[in-house]
């Protein structure tokens, strides 16, 4: 009998652990891209078909939009979790706060659109609420989901075009940015092909100029790889380094070692040939630092 208590303090233990992993906060997800679905509920290519809306808006534009569709957002409101996210993802570029975040729980039946700083002028509370109430959720409530929220983007990039946001900055690349995934994906290629063709134009045209031609050779590669001018120009760079100094490499290897423990053993020794995971933005996108407070509207359907 005198167990009687332990046991019974032990089970009210386990009841208020079990109660507060049930009402615990959803995690805010990673942002991987400028639109993350959680549910399985938009195609590759619907993805792909916003993605591509929002990349030509923020070139454009300068301003960030993001797609995320979860679950729920239980025990907390929609409202609750959507500034959570904005405030983690940090949508929108800094100082200037352009940035705004379509967030559908889809198990609740609910969604809002959270708003920066920097667009509640033009996309106002109001606006917002419009948008939720004329556009997305009349599909939503046919079940095109995918329709809704291309209709919704659609009408939120509008608005976003009528507000005079500072001009973005000039890229340093062309085409593809030129980010830490790109340089990671690309130099293993860099250095095997800086190894072998800068081996066999150092024997044809001599080292220096062999090295050179090297250089050149790894800056074509590059760019009809990646397409990034940066990246191609830093390609040429260390081919021609690479291709310079290889000889000096292969002979400090020494006789007893043989060309095996020099440079020239190829990338699989280099340790950069783990690349890195891509997403639906393929790594290149990132919150620029954009503020948010709590302004937009919510609906459901």
């Amino acid at each position: 009998m005198r167990a009687l208590p332990a046991v019974k303090a032990l089970l009210a233990t386990l009841v208020v652990c079990l109660a507060t992993l049930v009402w615990a906060d959803v995690a805010v997800p990673q942002l991987t891209g400028r639109v993350v679905d959680q549910t399985g509920t938009l195609s590759s290519s619907d993805i792909a078909s916003l993605t591509q809306k929002l990349r030509d808006l923020e070139t454009r534009k300068g301003s960030q939009v993001a797609v995320l569709i979860v679950p729920t957002t239980q025990p907390e409101t929609i409202e609750q979790f959507s500034i959570r996210v904005a405030e983690a993802w940090k949508i929108g570029r800094r100082k200037i706060d352009d940035g705004a975040l379509l967030v559908i729980a889809k198990g609740d039946r609910k969604l809002r659109i959270e708003v920066g700083y920097g667009l509640e002028g033009s996309l106002t509370d109001v606006t917002a609420r419009r948008i939720i109430d004329e556009v997305i959720t009349p599909k939503f409530r046919t079940g095109d989901f995918a329709g809704g929220i291309d209709a919704g983007v659609d009408r939120i990039i509008s608005v976003i075009n009528g507000e005079p946001l500072p001009v973005p900055q000039p890229q340093a690349s062309h085409g593809d940015d030129l980010d830490f995934d790109s340089i990671t994906s690309f130099a293993p290629v860099a250095l095997f092909g800086a190894l072998v063709i800068g081996g066999i134009l150092r024997t044809l045209l001599g080292r220096l100029l062999g090295s050179f031609a090297t250089g050149g050779a790894m800056s074509v590669i590059a760019w009809l790889m990646v397409g990034s001018v940066g990246l191609a120009a830093l390609s040429g760079i260390a081919g021609f380094i690479i291709a310079f100094i290889a000889d000096s490499f292969a002979s400090m290897s020494g006789p007893g070692r043989g060309r095996r423990g020099g440079w020239s053993s190829g990338p699989s020794s280099s340790g950069w040939s783990s690349g890195s995971s891509s997403s639906s933005d393929s790594g290149s996108f990132s919150g620029g630092g954009g503020s948010f407070g709590g302004g937009g509207a919510s609906g459901s359907w």
